[in-house]
């Protein structure tokens, strides 16, 4: 498989899919050596089912790891740290991954190396530091700050909490390019059953039983922005991660070869809600947890008709720190003259508060 190759299969059978594109690859060829270590990282950035558009399908996992024990690869592990306020463990449990049968690693307790690239300095897992081979599974999905989440944004899971703070307090585009100069995956394996094309988190799956594979992270979010409706520069970090050599966003480049479609592939493109919501927000180096709380806290405040009654905008980041705006959401803002507590607060309790005050 070339760096400008990217594989796309359709299939009902997930494990048949994934199974289709491993095959194709032919990984004995772009690692020859058995003894490697790998690392599969999937998207658990919740502790949530797949089925709601979040987090990586476990027959992609099962069958990958099948695969590679059947090719003779046995130092396998699963590597991943849940966002900010969720516990990667819980997400680990809820999915069952200790049926897989290889040892997990949760970065919020491993151990960290500081690497600076481009000026930006972060923590990353040493464990994923040390490994020979990085298979990445993200989920092709939407997201309230970044627009879209596929490769690029799923080695974010890599980082200590303390960094994720850090590169939201940076906007975020800059660091997630720095991150993948710092640690790019080998091999990307995309799990574009039924993302939810709007939230990161989850809640609106829309399927496509698509399932996608590269090894240009660049290329093959560039290549996912397009299957969004987007063009590479309405997603920054891509355009930024080029421009460190990290691999080519040239989709005209690309060579996509399909192994296997459906005659009617349902079209699929985010509806826009997270834009229309976000005009709500004074968002100032919010984290994502927080301000996906947020978002659908004012998608229930919108759907009860109450959104309409809010007066001015809310406020909620790192950057309100020591401020005393009117509203605010999120421990950033305690000096607020009326706010929504915790670290991050959830999505119930934000709209509990908001929909008193507005009522």
């Amino acid at each position: 498989m070339t760096d400008k190759e990217i594989l796309v299969t359709y299939s009902k059978d997930i494990r048949k899919g994934t199974r289709e594109l491993l095959e194709k690859i032919d990984i004995t060829k772009e690692l020859p050596d058995r003894n490697a270590k790998i690392g599969l990282k999937p998207n658990l950035v919740i502790a949530a089912k797949p089925e709601i558009g979040a987090t990586t399908h476990n027959e992609i996992i099962s069958e990958l790891i099948a695969y590679l024990k059947e090719k003779g690869y046995h130092d396998i592990i699963i590597i991943e740290s849940a966002w900010v306020g969720d516990s990667t463990e819980r997400a680990f449990r809820l999915n069952g991954y200790e049926a897989f049968g290889v040892p997990l690693v949760d970065v919020k307790k491993d151990s960290y190396r500081k690497v600076t690239v481009e000026g930006i300095t972060m923590e990353i897992s040493e464990t994923a530091l040390s490994l020979d081979y990085l298979i990445t599974l993200p989920v092709l999905k939407g997201h309230c700050q970044t627009l879209m989440t596929c490769a690029l944004k799923n080695q974010k899971g890599l980082l200590s909490d303390r960094s994720k703070r850090q590169f939201h307090s940076l906007g975020l585009m800059k660091p997630i390019a720095a991150l993948n100069k710092a640690i790019t995956p080998d091999l990307i394996l995309v799990d574009s059953i039924c993302g939810d094309l709007d939230f990161e988190e989850g809640g609106n799956p829309v399927q496509t039983d698509r399932l996608m594979a590269a090894k240009d992270p660049v290329l093959l979010d560039s290549y996912a922005a397009s299957l969004l409706g987007f063009d590479r520069d309405d997603v920054e970090y891509i355009g930024l991660a080029e421009r460190y050599n990290v691999g080519s966003a040239d989709i005209t480049k690309a060579q996509v070869t399909v192994l296997s479609k459906p005659e009617n592939v349902p079209m699929a493109l985010p509806t826009g809600e997270c834009r229309r919501l976000a005009k709500h927000a004074d968002a100032r180096d919010a984290c994502s947890a927080c301000y996906a709380s947020l978002m659908h806290a004012l998608k229930r405040l919108k759907d009860d008709g109450l959104l309409s009654r809010l007066d001015g905008k809310i406020a909620i980041g790192q950057g309100w720190k020591g401020q005393c705006p009117k509203l605010g959401v999120g421990a950033c803002t305690s000096r607020a003259e009326h706010t929504v507590k915790g670290c991050p607060p959830t999505a119930r309790d934000i709209y509990d508060s908001l929909s008193e005050l507005l009522i």
